[in-house]
């Protein structure tokens, strides 16, 4: 036993002596104070808190009732441009349920004004399935429905990466999205395929790095509120 003791002692030392370094001299991660009950954390920039939507083009059109906007008329864009970031959002369809399919609660989240996660009734409210809530429309279906039922508030926390272009134009990278639904991943790091349209097949058309948000007025008065948005781009040379 003694032995065995000893022996394992030498093997700790001998093994906490070599430790790998990566040699990369990192920068410390700055500080960020998280948000309560899904509010903005420090680095956040709101884009409606529950007042007004002068941080969007369009933002007049909307009804704003005890702090919640309601599309109406037309859609939203910010008037900042993003690429890669991170956003939350919390939604509601209506309450009463008029329409089916498509016409039943519908709006979307619309990245660099091309890419499309899809809000949606999808409640016991059978559709095509890459045309649900949580789907990247007309591209790939959510992992599981995870909708509550109309009238309840919904989160979205999705994560985008933004496609990159050549110099030519060409494509370089794909965008990628990551969906996290009421709190359960629907989209896990999906590689879009191109600009999401109802007519035409997904392509990619070069654009700048950082684009308006769009938020989509699909004739439903769908409730949205506590919208919030990180900026992922590096500072320098975004």
């Amino acid at each position: 036993t003694a032995l065995v003791v000893v022996a394992a002692a030498s093997f700790a030392v001998a093994y906490e002596s070599h430790e790998w370094l990566s040699g990369i001299n990192w920068l410390e991660p700055r500080k960020v104070t998280p948000g309560v009950d899904n509010g903005p954390p420090s680095d956040a920039l709101v884009l409606f808190g529950g007042a007004d939507l002068s941080q969007w083009e369009g933002g007049d059109k909307w009804l704003i009732q005890d702090g919640v906007a309601v599309a109406h008329e037309t859609g939203i864009q910010t008037k900042q441009g993003f690429g890669d970031c991170q956003l939350h959002l919390e939604f509601a369809a209506p309450e009463v349920v008029e329409g089916d399919g498509q016409g039943r609660g519908n709006s979307g989240i619309y990245f660099q004004s091309r890419y499309e996660v899809q809000v949606l009734d999808s409640w016991e409210n059978p559709t095509y399935f890459d045309g649900q809530c949580g789907a990247i429309y007309k591209q790939h279906p959510p992992l599981v429905n995870a909708s509550k039922q109309p009238g309840e508030w919904q989160t979205y926390d999705i994560v985008f990466i933004a496609p990159r272009f050549n110099p030519d134009g060409s494509l370089l990278s794909r965008g990628t999205v990551t969906v996290l639904h009421n709190g359960i991943v629907v989209q896990n790091h999906w590689e879009i395929t191109g600009a999401t349209m109802y007519t035409e097949p997904p392509i990619y058309h070069a654009h700048g790095l950082r684009e308006p948000i769009q938020i989509q007025f699909h004739g439903n008065p769908v409730k949205f509120r506590n919208i919030w948005i990180r900026d992922l781009l590096p500072e320098i040379g975004a």
